[in-house]
Protein backbone atom coordinates (compact mmCIF):
# COMPACT_ATOMS: atom_id res chain seq x y z
CA UNK A 1 0.00 0.00 0.00
CA UNK A 2 1.09 3.40 -1.31
CA UNK A 3 2.26 5.87 1.44
CA UNK A 4 -0.18 8.62 0.71
CA UNK A 5 -2.75 6.17 -0.30
CA UNK A 6 -6.06 6.25 0.78
CA UNK A 7 -7.77 2.81 1.28
CA UNK A 8 -11.10 1.70 -0.18
CA UNK A 9 -14.11 -0.20 1.44
CA UNK A 10 -13.43 -3.63 2.41
CA UNK A 11 -9.22 -2.38 1.61
CA UNK A 12 -8.03 -0.96 5.13
CA UNK A 13 -5.77 -3.18 7.16
CA UNK A 14 -8.32 -4.24 10.34
CA UNK A 15 -11.80 -2.99 10.74
CA UNK A 16 -14.21 -1.47 10.61
CA UNK A 17 -13.89 -0.95 6.51
CA UNK A 18 -16.61 1.87 6.70
CA UNK A 19 -15.96 5.53 8.21
CA UNK A 20 -16.47 5.47 12.06
CA UNK A 21 -17.64 9.16 13.25
CA UNK A 22 -15.38 10.92 14.69
CA UNK A 23 -14.94 11.66 18.60
CA UNK A 24 -12.99 13.86 20.76
CA UNK A 25 -12.71 10.83 23.08
CA UNK A 26 -10.87 8.75 20.16
CA UNK A 27 -7.16 9.41 20.33
CA UNK A 28 -4.53 8.48 17.40
CA UNK A 29 -0.91 7.16 18.08
CA UNK A 30 1.80 6.00 15.57
CA UNK A 31 5.02 5.11 14.92
CA UNK A 32 7.73 2.62 14.72
CA UNK A 33 7.73 1.04 18.00
CA UNK A 34 11.11 -0.63 17.51
CA UNK A 35 11.62 -2.78 20.44
CA UNK A 36 8.96 -2.40 23.42
CA UNK A 37 10.80 -0.27 25.54
CA UNK A 38 9.01 1.58 27.85
CA UNK A 39 9.40 4.97 25.85
CA UNK A 40 6.48 3.87 23.81
CA UNK A 41 4.74 2.67 26.42
CA UNK A 42 4.68 5.59 28.40
CA UNK A 43 3.67 7.60 25.36
CA UNK A 44 0.82 5.41 24.89
CA UNK A 45 -0.22 6.05 28.74
CA UNK A 46 -0.57 9.96 28.30
CA UNK A 47 -2.26 9.17 24.85
CA UNK A 48 -5.04 7.11 26.80
CA UNK A 49 -5.33 9.35 29.47
CA UNK A 50 -6.64 12.39 26.93
CA UNK A 51 -9.12 10.13 25.78
CA UNK A 52 -11.61 6.83 25.84
CA UNK A 53 -9.87 4.84 23.00
CA UNK A 54 -6.51 4.97 21.95
CA UNK A 55 -5.79 3.42 18.15
CA UNK A 56 -2.36 2.52 17.51
CA UNK A 57 -1.30 3.25 14.06
CA UNK A 58 2.33 0.84 13.00
CA UNK A 59 4.34 2.01 10.36
CA UNK A 60 5.48 -1.03 7.51
CA UNK A 61 8.82 -1.71 7.52
CA UNK A 62 9.17 -0.76 4.13
CA UNK A 63 8.37 2.63 5.06
CA UNK A 64 10.48 2.57 8.10
CA UNK A 65 13.60 1.96 5.70
CA UNK A 66 12.76 4.49 3.28
CA UNK A 67 12.28 7.28 5.75
CA UNK A 68 14.21 6.37 8.80
CA UNK A 69 16.61 3.48 8.15
CA UNK A 70 15.98 -0.46 8.89
CA UNK A 71 14.19 -1.80 12.03
CA UNK A 72 15.31 -4.42 14.54
CA UNK A 73 12.04 -5.65 14.27
CA UNK A 74 9.20 -7.74 11.73
CA UNK A 75 6.18 -5.47 11.81
CA UNK A 76 4.53 -8.68 12.95
CA UNK A 77 6.64 -8.24 15.77
CA UNK A 78 6.18 -4.86 16.81
CA UNK A 79 2.35 -4.20 15.38
CA UNK A 80 -0.71 -5.94 15.77
CA UNK A 81 0.53 -9.51 16.33
CA UNK A 82 2.35 -8.81 19.52
CA UNK A 83 4.01 -5.54 21.39
CA UNK A 84 1.52 -3.27 20.76
CA UNK A 85 -1.58 -5.16 21.30
CA UNK A 86 -0.34 -5.79 24.07
CA UNK A 87 -0.05 -2.83 25.55
CA UNK A 88 -2.85 -2.31 28.23
CA UNK A 89 -3.64 1.27 27.51
CA UNK A 90 -3.83 -0.08 23.34
CA UNK A 91 -7.39 -0.44 22.19
CA UNK A 92 -6.55 -1.35 18.54
CA UNK A 93 -3.72 -1.62 16.55
CA UNK A 94 -3.41 -0.49 12.68
CA UNK A 95 -0.66 -1.74 10.69
CA UNK A 96 0.70 -0.25 8.06
CA UNK A 97 -0.56 3.30 8.99
CA UNK A 98 1.38 6.26 6.87
CA UNK A 99 4.81 7.09 8.18
CA UNK A 100 3.41 10.64 7.32
CA UNK A 101 0.41 10.87 9.49
CA UNK A 102 -2.84 11.21 6.99
CA UNK A 103 -5.78 13.23 7.83
CA UNK A 104 -8.17 10.46 5.96
CA UNK A 105 -6.52 7.98 7.92
CA UNK A 106 -7.32 8.93 11.78
CA UNK A 107 -10.44 10.46 10.68
CA UNK A 108 -11.78 6.77 9.09
CA UNK A 109 -11.16 5.56 12.11
CA UNK A 110 -12.70 8.34 14.17
CA UNK A 111 -10.14 9.87 16.05
CA UNK A 112 -10.05 13.53 16.53
CA UNK A 113 -6.55 14.07 18.03
CA UNK A 114 -3.19 12.42 16.64
CA UNK A 115 -0.98 12.36 20.17
CA UNK A 116 3.16 12.47 19.72
CA UNK A 117 6.12 13.19 21.82
CA UNK A 118 7.62 16.50 22.13
CA UNK A 119 10.70 15.57 19.75
CA UNK A 120 10.60 16.40 16.08
CA UNK A 121 9.85 13.17 13.34
CA UNK A 122 11.19 13.43 9.96
CA UNK A 123 10.22 11.85 6.89
CA UNK A 124 12.63 11.08 4.25
CA UNK A 125 12.64 14.68 2.40
CA UNK A 126 12.92 16.24 5.69
CA UNK A 127 9.53 17.38 6.18
CA UNK A 128 7.58 17.40 9.31
CA UNK A 129 5.32 14.26 9.85
CA UNK A 130 2.62 15.72 11.75
CA UNK A 131 2.33 18.34 9.01
CA UNK A 132 -1.03 17.71 8.06
CA UNK A 133 -2.42 16.72 11.43
CA UNK A 134 -0.65 20.32 12.75
CA UNK A 135 -2.33 22.41 9.84
CA UNK A 136 -5.55 20.68 10.93
CA UNK A 137 -5.14 21.80 14.60
CA UNK A 138 -5.76 17.82 15.71
CA UNK A 139 -2.02 17.35 16.91
CA UNK A 140 -1.55 17.43 20.88
CA UNK A 141 2.17 16.78 22.40
CA UNK A 142 2.95 14.82 25.52
CA UNK A 143 6.21 14.25 27.23
CA UNK A 144 8.80 12.09 25.31
CA UNK A 145 10.16 9.51 27.92
CA UNK A 146 13.73 10.80 29.05
CA UNK A 147 16.79 8.36 28.86
CA UNK A 148 15.07 5.37 26.44
CA UNK A 149 15.03 5.06 22.55
CA UNK A 150 16.18 2.39 20.19
CA UNK A 151 18.84 4.57 19.11
CA UNK A 152 20.58 4.32 22.81
CA UNK A 153 19.59 0.50 22.82
CA UNK A 154 21.18 0.15 19.89
CA UNK A 155 24.05 1.99 21.08
CA UNK A 156 24.79 -0.02 24.17
CA UNK A 157 24.44 -3.35 22.14
CA UNK A 158 27.45 -1.88 19.80
CA UNK A 159 29.22 -0.62 22.42
CA UNK A 160 28.84 -3.09 25.05
CA UNK A 161 28.27 -0.33 27.72
CA UNK A 162 27.53 -1.28 31.07
CA UNK A 163 26.77 2.05 33.00
CA UNK A 164 23.70 1.55 32.32
CA UNK A 165 23.08 -1.39 35.11
CA UNK A 166 21.36 -0.54 38.61
CA UNK A 167 23.68 -2.55 41.09
CA UNK A 168 21.02 -1.80 43.88
CA UNK A 169 17.26 -1.68 43.06
CA UNK A 170 16.28 -1.01 46.60
CA UNK A 171 19.19 2.13 47.24
CA UNK A 172 18.33 3.25 43.04
CA UNK A 173 14.36 4.11 44.75
CA UNK A 174 15.22 5.54 47.85
CA UNK A 175 18.45 7.81 46.54
CA UNK A 176 21.57 6.07 47.42
CA UNK A 177 22.26 4.44 43.69
CA UNK A 178 23.24 6.82 40.56
CA UNK A 179 24.35 9.24 39.00
CA UNK A 180 25.06 12.94 39.65
CA UNK A 181 24.63 14.69 43.75
CA UNK A 182 22.20 13.85 46.47
CA UNK A 183 19.77 15.69 45.35
CA UNK A 184 20.19 14.54 42.03
CA UNK A 185 19.76 10.90 43.05
CA UNK A 186 16.84 11.87 45.07
CA UNK A 187 15.35 13.69 42.21
CA UNK A 188 15.76 10.49 39.70
CA UNK A 189 14.54 8.36 42.45
CA UNK A 190 11.24 10.15 43.05
CA UNK A 191 11.09 10.62 39.05
CA UNK A 192 11.09 6.55 39.21
CA UNK A 193 9.05 5.65 42.24
CA UNK A 194 6.51 7.86 40.27
CA UNK A 195 6.90 6.51 37.16
CA UNK A 196 6.51 2.78 38.16
CA UNK A 197 3.06 3.95 40.05
CA UNK A 198 2.18 5.34 36.45
CA UNK A 199 2.67 2.28 34.63
CA UNK A 200 0.67 0.13 37.49
CA UNK A 201 -2.60 2.16 36.13
CA UNK A 202 -5.37 0.27 34.37
CA UNK A 203 -6.37 0.23 31.05
CA UNK A 204 -7.92 3.93 31.38
CA UNK A 205 -4.56 4.82 32.76
CA UNK A 206 -5.96 6.37 35.52
CA UNK A 207 -7.20 4.24 37.97
CA UNK A 208 -5.21 1.59 40.14
CA UNK A 209 -4.47 -1.57 38.29
CA UNK A 210 -1.07 -3.68 38.81
CA UNK A 211 0.17 -4.71 42.12
CA UNK A 212 3.68 -3.59 42.59
CA UNK A 213 5.94 -5.38 44.52
CA UNK A 214 9.70 -5.49 45.62
CA UNK A 215 11.39 -8.61 46.68
CA UNK A 216 14.44 -8.30 49.17
CA UNK A 217 16.42 -11.71 49.24
CA UNK A 218 19.57 -12.37 50.98
CA UNK A 219 22.89 -11.46 49.22
CA UNK A 220 24.17 -14.92 49.38
CA UNK A 221 21.14 -16.38 47.88
CA UNK A 222 20.43 -13.93 44.50
CA UNK A 223 23.20 -16.44 42.79
CA UNK A 224 23.28 -19.24 44.99
CA UNK A 225 22.43 -22.79 42.92
CA UNK A 226 21.43 -24.04 46.42
CA UNK A 227 17.54 -23.82 46.41
CA UNK A 228 16.88 -23.76 50.02
CA UNK A 229 18.27 -20.84 50.45
CA UNK A 230 16.04 -18.58 49.03
CA UNK A 231 15.18 -16.17 52.32
CA UNK A 232 13.58 -12.80 51.77
CA UNK A 233 10.27 -10.57 51.86
CA UNK A 234 8.27 -9.19 49.86
CA UNK A 235 7.20 -5.14 50.66
CA UNK A 236 4.19 -3.67 48.28
CA UNK A 237 5.63 -0.69 45.96
CA UNK A 238 2.47 0.75 44.35
CA UNK A 239 -1.00 -0.99 46.04
CA UNK A 240 -3.41 -2.56 42.69
CA UNK A 241 -5.77 -5.08 42.73
CA UNK A 242 -5.85 -8.25 44.56
CA UNK A 243 -6.41 -11.77 43.17
CA UNK A 244 -10.28 -11.92 43.50
CA UNK A 245 -12.38 -14.87 44.22
CA UNK A 246 -11.99 -17.85 42.55
CA UNK A 247 -8.92 -16.77 40.30
CA UNK A 248 -5.72 -19.19 40.56
CA UNK A 249 -2.88 -17.28 41.23
CA UNK A 250 -0.27 -18.38 38.51
CA UNK A 251 3.40 -17.13 38.50
CA UNK A 252 6.14 -16.27 35.70
CA UNK A 253 10.21 -15.21 35.91
CA UNK A 254 12.27 -14.19 33.85
CA UNK A 255 14.92 -11.08 32.77
CA UNK A 256 12.41 -10.17 30.17
CA UNK A 257 15.47 -8.39 28.58
CA UNK A 258 14.76 -6.12 25.73
CA UNK A 259 11.14 -7.11 26.13
CA UNK A 260 10.48 -8.87 22.91
CA UNK A 261 7.60 -10.55 21.43
CA UNK A 262 9.16 -14.08 22.43
CA UNK A 263 8.48 -12.60 26.34
CA UNK A 264 4.68 -11.43 25.36
CA UNK A 265 3.65 -14.79 22.87
CA UNK A 266 4.82 -16.98 26.18
CA UNK A 267 2.58 -14.24 28.21
CA UNK A 268 -0.36 -14.40 26.01
CA UNK A 269 -0.15 -18.32 25.95
CA UNK A 270 0.07 -18.33 29.49
CA UNK A 271 -3.23 -16.20 29.86
CA UNK A 272 -4.52 -18.82 26.67
CA UNK A 273 -3.64 -21.96 28.12
CA UNK A 274 -5.56 -20.53 32.22
CA UNK A 275 -8.79 -19.39 29.53
CA UNK A 276 -8.63 -22.57 28.43
CA UNK A 277 -8.65 -24.28 31.41
CA UNK A 278 -11.09 -21.96 32.41
CA UNK A 279 -13.99 -23.49 29.44
CA UNK A 280 -12.95 -26.69 31.06
CA UNK A 281 -14.27 -26.08 34.60
CA UNK A 282 -17.08 -24.08 33.65
CA UNK A 283 -15.88 -20.61 34.57
CA UNK A 284 -17.57 -18.81 31.36
CA UNK A 285 -20.74 -20.62 32.62
CA UNK A 286 -23.63 -17.71 32.26
CA UNK A 287 -24.61 -19.29 36.10
CA UNK A 288 -20.87 -18.42 37.27
CA UNK A 289 -20.39 -15.07 35.13
CA UNK A 290 -23.52 -14.09 36.92
CA UNK A 291 -22.28 -14.79 40.58
CA UNK A 292 -19.43 -12.85 40.13
CA UNK A 293 -21.03 -10.01 38.55
CA UNK A 294 -23.59 -9.92 41.18
CA UNK A 295 -20.92 -9.73 43.85
CA UNK A 296 -18.57 -7.19 41.93
CA UNK A 297 -20.79 -4.64 41.34
CA UNK A 298 -21.23 -5.99 37.85
CA UNK A 299 -17.83 -6.26 37.15
CA UNK A 300 -16.39 -10.00 35.31
CA UNK A 301 -13.00 -11.18 36.03
CA UNK A 302 -10.78 -13.37 34.67
CA UNK A 303 -10.06 -16.95 35.82
CA UNK A 304 -6.34 -16.00 36.55
CA UNK A 305 -4.39 -13.77 38.05
CA UNK A 306 -0.79 -13.41 36.56
CA UNK A 307 2.32 -12.45 38.29
CA UNK A 308 5.63 -11.87 37.05
CA UNK A 309 8.69 -11.73 38.83
CA UNK A 310 11.63 -9.66 37.44
CA UNK A 311 15.43 -10.80 38.16
CA UNK A 312 18.27 -8.28 38.92
CA UNK A 313 20.69 -6.53 36.77
CA UNK A 314 23.40 -8.35 38.57
CA UNK A 315 21.84 -12.21 38.52
CA UNK A 316 21.27 -12.10 34.53
CA UNK A 317 24.51 -10.86 33.87
CA UNK A 318 25.81 -13.25 36.41
CA UNK A 319 24.93 -16.19 33.83
CA UNK A 320 24.52 -14.31 30.73
CA UNK A 321 27.92 -12.40 30.33
CA UNK A 322 28.93 -9.50 28.53
CA UNK A 323 26.60 -6.58 29.16
CA UNK A 324 23.33 -7.96 29.32
CA UNK A 325 21.26 -7.13 30.51
CA UNK A 326 20.77 -3.96 27.66
CA UNK A 327 17.72 -3.04 29.56
CA UNK A 328 18.29 -2.50 33.23
CA UNK A 329 15.78 -3.92 35.88
CA UNK A 330 13.63 -0.56 35.95
CA UNK A 331 13.26 -0.25 32.08
CA UNK A 332 12.75 -4.31 32.06
CA UNK A 333 10.27 -4.02 34.83
CA UNK A 334 8.49 -0.89 33.44
CA UNK A 335 7.96 -2.90 30.03
CA UNK A 336 6.30 -6.04 31.90
CA UNK A 337 4.01 -3.29 33.91
CA UNK A 338 2.79 -2.13 31.04
CA UNK A 339 1.87 -5.74 29.33
CA UNK A 340 -2.00 -6.27 29.68
CA UNK A 341 -1.60 -10.17 30.46
CA UNK A 342 -0.17 -9.28 33.74
CA UNK A 343 -2.13 -8.47 37.13
CA UNK A 344 0.97 -8.17 39.50
CA UNK A 345 4.91 -7.73 39.15
CA UNK A 346 7.60 -8.36 41.47
CA UNK A 347 10.72 -6.37 41.39
CA UNK A 348 14.29 -8.10 42.18
CA UNK A 349 12.18 -11.83 42.08
CA UNK A 350 15.06 -14.36 43.46
CA UNK A 351 16.48 -16.32 39.93
CA UNK A 352 15.28 -19.77 41.78
CA UNK A 353 11.54 -19.75 42.54
CA UNK A 354 12.20 -22.57 45.91
CA UNK A 355 9.62 -23.84 47.81
CA UNK A 356 10.35 -21.48 50.79
CA UNK A 357 9.90 -18.41 48.28
CA UNK A 358 6.52 -19.63 46.45
CA UNK A 359 5.02 -20.88 49.93
CA UNK A 360 5.40 -17.13 51.29
CA UNK A 361 3.79 -15.80 48.24
CA UNK A 362 1.81 -12.65 49.63
CA UNK A 363 -1.33 -14.33 47.71
CA UNK A 364 -1.07 -18.21 49.02
CA UNK A 365 1.12 -20.69 47.36
CA UNK A 366 0.72 -19.63 43.73
CA UNK A 367 -1.69 -22.49 41.85
CA UNK A 368 1.30 -22.69 38.91
CA UNK A 369 4.41 -21.84 38.17
CA UNK A 370 4.84 -21.77 34.44
CA UNK A 371 8.31 -21.75 31.93
CA UNK A 372 8.37 -21.15 28.75
CA UNK A 373 11.08 -22.81 25.87
CA UNK A 374 14.13 -20.95 26.63
CA UNK A 375 17.36 -21.77 25.15
CA UNK A 376 19.48 -18.57 25.51
CA UNK A 377 20.32 -19.09 28.39
CA UNK A 378 21.75 -22.78 30.10
CA UNK A 379 22.36 -23.57 33.22
CA UNK A 380 24.16 -26.25 35.40
CA UNK A 381 20.98 -27.43 37.52
CA UNK A 382 17.40 -26.65 37.23
CA UNK A 383 16.06 -23.82 38.87
CA UNK A 384 12.38 -24.90 38.52
CA UNK A 385 13.11 -28.44 40.52
CA UNK A 386 11.48 -27.52 43.35
CA UNK A 387 8.17 -25.66 41.20
CA UNK A 388 8.24 -29.53 39.88
CA UNK A 389 8.29 -31.13 43.08
CA UNK A 390 5.77 -29.24 44.32
CA UNK A 391 3.38 -30.48 41.43
CA UNK A 392 2.95 -27.00 39.96
CA UNK A 393 5.61 -26.16 37.22
CA UNK A 394 3.99 -26.23 33.83
CA UNK A 395 5.49 -25.24 30.22
CA UNK A 396 4.32 -23.23 27.48
CA UNK A 397 5.18 -25.02 24.31
CA UNK A 398 6.94 -23.71 21.01
CA UNK A 399 4.87 -20.57 19.22
CA UNK A 400 5.90 -18.76 16.67
CA UNK A 401 8.28 -16.32 18.46
CA UNK A 402 9.59 -18.17 20.66
CA UNK A 403 13.51 -17.79 18.86
CA UNK A 404 13.49 -13.73 19.56
CA UNK A 405 14.80 -13.22 22.35
CA UNK A 406 17.57 -10.34 23.77
CA UNK A 407 20.46 -12.56 21.96
CA UNK A 408 18.74 -12.75 18.46
CA UNK A 409 17.85 -9.34 18.56
CA UNK A 410 22.05 -8.54 19.13
CA UNK A 411 22.88 -11.01 16.47
CA UNK A 412 20.32 -8.90 13.79
CA UNK A 413 22.00 -5.35 15.26
CA UNK A 414 25.75 -7.16 14.06
CA UNK A 415 24.60 -8.36 11.62
CA UNK A 416 22.98 -5.25 9.97
CA UNK A 417 25.68 -3.05 11.64
CA UNK A 418 27.02 -1.01 9.06
CA UNK A 419 23.25 0.06 8.44
CA UNK A 420 22.81 0.94 12.03
CA UNK A 421 25.38 2.25 12.23
CA UNK A 422 24.45 4.83 9.35
CA UNK A 423 20.80 5.83 11.68
CA UNK A 424 22.90 6.12 14.36
CA UNK A 425 24.84 8.89 12.86
CA UNK A 426 21.83 10.39 11.44
CA UNK A 427 20.97 10.87 14.99
CA UNK A 428 24.03 12.02 16.41
CA UNK A 429 25.38 9.39 18.18
CA UNK A 430 29.38 8.02 18.24
CA UNK A 431 30.31 6.07 15.26
CA UNK A 432 30.55 2.33 16.76
CA UNK A 433 34.06 1.45 15.26
CA UNK A 434 35.46 -1.86 14.02
CA UNK A 435 37.60 -2.80 17.25
CA UNK A 436 33.95 -2.36 19.47
CA UNK A 437 32.39 -4.40 17.27
CA UNK A 438 34.73 -6.68 17.27
CA UNK A 439 34.70 -6.58 20.89
CA UNK A 440 31.72 -7.77 21.14
CA UNK A 441 31.60 -10.60 18.56
CA UNK A 442 34.28 -12.05 20.95
CA UNK A 443 32.22 -11.77 24.05
CA UNK A 444 29.58 -12.90 22.65
CA UNK A 445 31.48 -16.05 21.69
CA UNK A 446 33.21 -16.53 25.28
CA UNK A 447 29.94 -16.25 26.50
CA UNK A 448 28.15 -18.60 24.05
CA UNK A 449 31.36 -21.20 25.10
CA UNK A 450 30.54 -20.78 28.77
CA UNK A 451 26.87 -21.61 28.37
CA UNK A 452 27.92 -24.59 26.09
CA UNK A 453 29.72 -25.60 28.90
CA UNK A 454 26.96 -25.28 31.51
CA UNK A 455 24.70 -27.11 29.28
CA UNK A 456 26.99 -30.53 28.82
CA UNK A 457 27.71 -30.30 32.76
CA UNK A 458 23.56 -30.56 33.31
Amino acid sequence: MANDAVPGPGQWPVDPQEDVPVSNDRVWIDGCFDFSHHGHAGAMLQARRLGKELLVGVHSDEDILLHKGPTVMTLAERGSVAAVDACRWSTKSVPYAPYVTSLPWISHYGCQFVVHGDDITSDSSGEDCYRFVKAADRFLVVKRTPGISTTDLVGRMLLCTKNHFVRSFSRLLSGKEGPGNVHERRDLAKQINQRIEDYASDETGLQPGVLVLQWAESPSAETDTSTSKTIGSSTIMVDGVRPRPGQRVVYVDGGFDLFSSGHIEFLRQVAKAEEALGHRTGWYEASAVQKRCAAENGNNYGPAYIVAGVHDDEVINHWKGVNYPIMNIVERGLCVLQCRYINSVIFSAPFIPSKAYLTDFPFGTPDAVYHGPTAFMPLTYDPYAEAKQMGIYQEIGNHDFQHVNAGEIVQRILRSRQMYEERQRKKGEKATGEEAVRRREEMEEQAASLQQERAANR
